[in-house]
Parts: structure tokens; C-alpha cells; sequence
């Protein structure tokens, strides 16, 4: 059983680390944060609820601690931006073991000193049934500077970083045997996707991209939304998709993971075909893989065939 809300948020506070952007953090009714001179917020939430996002049969609490801040985190790469603190609120069952809250602390607190930001707030309350945890990141980016969605032209080509797949390609692992215990090791794109901050901050700094994009929902979901937001098209190669591999000994994915899987947490973006986009980012792959185009229809060109790529990456309400 969790230990009682005051004495819960006391031993959370214990191991929370400090940052010069966090005035006041937790224990008052708010937190006080400081926003670099000539930058704007940037403001990202996202749920994470137990039976959608995790189990904790196949998750660590490390592993569901970690997810649930990378999934914020990745949107602030996605921004170009630069994170500066996150709140919490946790709904907890009566039964959840305190063993195991102090475990998604830990994996959570982790991720979150690896970036150097701080817990600064959130709340707790008793859940009637499963784990529920919103996650809320506040980043931010010089002012008129933030990569959005929006900017991708016709002629711009479309990158990814990283491999794709590899998550997808474990939670079908996972559903095809409930019962099997994998390596945490050996599926670490599922189980503790790295966020890539510095990846997206190097694009913003040199202009590179035109827009961009977290690979959270899949990518023929999340290039679909690039292609809405700029009123775009896009053609994309199979063969050039980065397909991830997983497991001991390692294989490749199947490219149906790749295109429709989701929880990369990757980076797709755009650059203009006249800038050079060097092949690593901090030391993170970077692949060409299409082009956007004016036609307003997403084309996968596979084996010299070409057919319409509609997106049927990840969307609540619609399963």
C-alpha cells in the first residue's frame, strides 16, 4: 500500500535534484520557474495509463517512470527546444506496493537528471482501478524559433533519426506471449527510449529544419501530420527506412512495425534540399528517406510499386 499523500510527496521531495530554472519547487500551492531571457514556454502533457501504455507484468516501475518522462521530453526535441522542468500527478491504486512507486520515482528522477531538469510539482490521489500518471514538461526556445509542424515546402526532403520499429516489434513479443520475461537490455527502444534533445536542438541552432516531429504515433501518422499541418504531400522509400533490430541475437523488424508501430520517439523532419544534413547528430544516425511533395497524398514507394500510405499509426477512440 502507498504510504499516506504527505508522507508520499515528502519522500519524493527527498529525491528531487535542484536546478537554477526551478525558484520555488515543491510545497507550495506553485512553483516559481525562470524562463531564459528572449525565450517563450514551451507546455507538453501526456497520460500514461496502465492496461494502454504499460503493464506492470511486462514493464519495470524503472522502465514506466523513465517512459512516462521521455514521452514529454520527446515532444520538446520535437520543438527544438530545451527542457526545463516537469510535474507529475499520480493516481495510484490502494494495493500499489510503496516498492513499486519507489521505483517509477527512480526511473523518472534518472531520466530527469540526466537532462538536468527538476521535479517541480504535481499531485497524487487514489485511482478506483489502474495506475494513472500525467506527465506535464515545460521546455523552452528562443523566441520565434520553435520547429513546427507547419513549415515543410514541396522539394524539402524528409529525414529520421535513429531506427524505427523496434518498440513495436517488442510489444507484438510481448502480446504474442503474455507470459515471457525479455531482457530489458536487449529491447532498450521499448523499455527506455532515449529522447533525442540534442538531435533537435542542433537542427533549431543551425537552421536545418523546416519542420519536425516526434515519431510517437507511428510514422505513417506522424509524416501524415507533418503533410496536414504544411498543407503538403510526401513520397517516402521503403527500402530507406532504418528498420531497428531487437532481441539477442538481434533482428530486424518488419517495415509494417517501422511505418505504423509507434513509441520511437524518434525525430522525422524536413530540410530544404539545398541545406546539407550531415549523416550523425551527436553521434545519432540520420536517414533520408523521402521528399514532400505538392499532391497533398503520402506515396510509399516499395520495390519500384507505388501505392498511398494512409496512416494507421496509433489514435485513441478508433480501435
Amino acid at each position: 500500500m502507498p504510504l499516506a499523500e504527505k508522507a508520499l510527496i515528502a519522500r519524493i521531495r527527498r529525491q528531487v535534484s535542484r536546478s537554477a530554472a526551478v525558484r520555488i519547487g515543491i510545497g507550495d500551492d506553485c512553483a516559481v520557474l525562470r524562463i531564459p531571457v528572449g525565450h517563450e514556454a514551451l507546455v507538453t502533457t501526456d497520460f500514461s495509463l496502465e492496461g494502454i501504455h504499460f503493464r506492470r507484468d511486462w514493464h519495470s516501475p524503472e522502465s514506466v517512470g523513465h517512459r512516462c518522462l521521455a514521452r514529454g521530453l520527446s515532444d520538446i526535441a520535437a520543438m527544438g527546444g530545451q527542457p526545463i522542468a516537469t510535474f507529475i500527478s499520480l493516481a495510484l491504486p490502494r494495493g500499489t506496493p510503496q516498492r513499486w512507486i519507489d521505483g517509477f520515482s527512480r526511473g523518472l528522477l534518472a531520466l530527469a537528471k540526466k537532462w538536468s531538469i527538476t521535479l517541480a510539482g504535481g499531485d497524487t490521489a487514489e485511482s478506483p482501478a489502474g495506475i494513472l500518471a500525467d506527465v506535464v514538461v515545460l521546455g523552452s526556445a528562443p523566441k520565434g524559433k520553435a520547429i513546427l509542424r507547419s513549415g515543410a515546402r514541396p522539394g524539402d526532403f524528409i529525414y529520421v533519426t535513429g531506427k524505427l520499429g523496434g518498440s513495436a516489434a517488442t510489444l507484438h513479443r510481448l502480446m504474442k506471449n503474455p507470459r515471457s520475461k525479455l531482457a530489458l537490455r536487449d529491447f532498450p527502444s521499448h523499455f527506455f527510449p532515449e529522447p533525442r534533445l540534442e538531435v533537435g536542438r542542433i537542427l533549431r541552432e543551425k537552421n536545418l529544419a523546416t519542420s519536425m516531429i516526434d515519431l510517437s504515433d507511428g510514422l505513417s501518422t506522424d509524416l501524415s501530420h507533418i503533410c496536414d499541418e504544411s498543407s503538403a504531400g510526401a513520397e517516402i522509400s521503403a527500402e530507406a527506412i532504418p528498420l531497428a533490430a531487437i532481441g539477442r541475437p538481434a533482428t530486424k523488424v518488419k517495415l509494417d512495425s517501422a511505418l505504423h508501430g509507434g513509441e520511437d520517439y524518434e525525430l522525422l523532419f524536413t530540410a530544404s534540399h539545398r541545406k546539407k544534413i550531415p549523416s550523425q547528430i551527436d553521434g545519432i544516425p540520420i536517414t533520408r528517406i523521402g521528399r514532400i511533395t505538392g499532391n497533398k497524398k503520402i506515396v510509399l514507394l516499395n520495390k519500384g510499386r507505388a501505392s498511398e500510405l494512409k496512416p494507421r499509426g496509433w489514435e485513441h477512440f478508433t480501435r
